[in-house]
This record gives structure tokens, C-alpha cells and sequence, in this order.
């Protein structure tokens, strides 16, 4: 088990999500990011913002991702 905040994930808090894998602790983010939306939670609105920025260029967003990926791999397990 893995961990990783939602800053770490490109959020705007510092909750802890924990994750086998990374697939697992995106779908946590993104779960954390709906509810934050729907709480109108300004610092995620702009963290939101920021990745819908990202967003419009596919290879900046391949890029981003791959390397939220590896920064997931290289974490102990146990650790933030």
C-alpha cells in the first residue's frame, strides 16, 4: 500500500489517499476531486482549472500523468 496526497496528485489539500496501485489511487483522487466540486471548494476549483488547462494538450497531459505514475512507483511502501 502506497500513499500519496492530493497535492501530490495536482489538488489543492493535503488529504492522504492509499493505494495498491496507481490506477487505484487516481480513482481516489478523482472520487476526492467530484466531491470538492460539488462542495464548490475554491482551492480545488482552481486546481481544476489548472488541469483542465493541462488538459487541452494531450502530450503535456501524457507527460503529467506518466509522471504522477512514476513518482507512485518510486514511493516506499507505507509512505507520502
Amino acid at each position: 500500500m502506497k500513499a500519496m496526497t492530493c497535492k501530490q496528485l495536482g489538488g489543492a489539500c493535503d488529504l492522504v489517499f492509499k493505494a495498491s496501485t496507481f490506477e487505484e489511487m487516481a480513482a481516489l483522487s478523482q472520487q476526492h476531486g467530484t466531491e470538492m466540486f460539488q462542495k464548490g471548494d475554491a482551492g480545488h476549483l482552481q486546481a481544476m482549472e489548472e488541469m483542465k488547462g493541462l488538459m487541452q494538450n494531450p502530450v503535456g497531459m501524457n507527460a503529467w500523468f506518466e509522471g504522477k505514475r512514476k513518482e507512485f512507483d518510486n514511493l516506499p511502501d507505507g509512505q507520502v
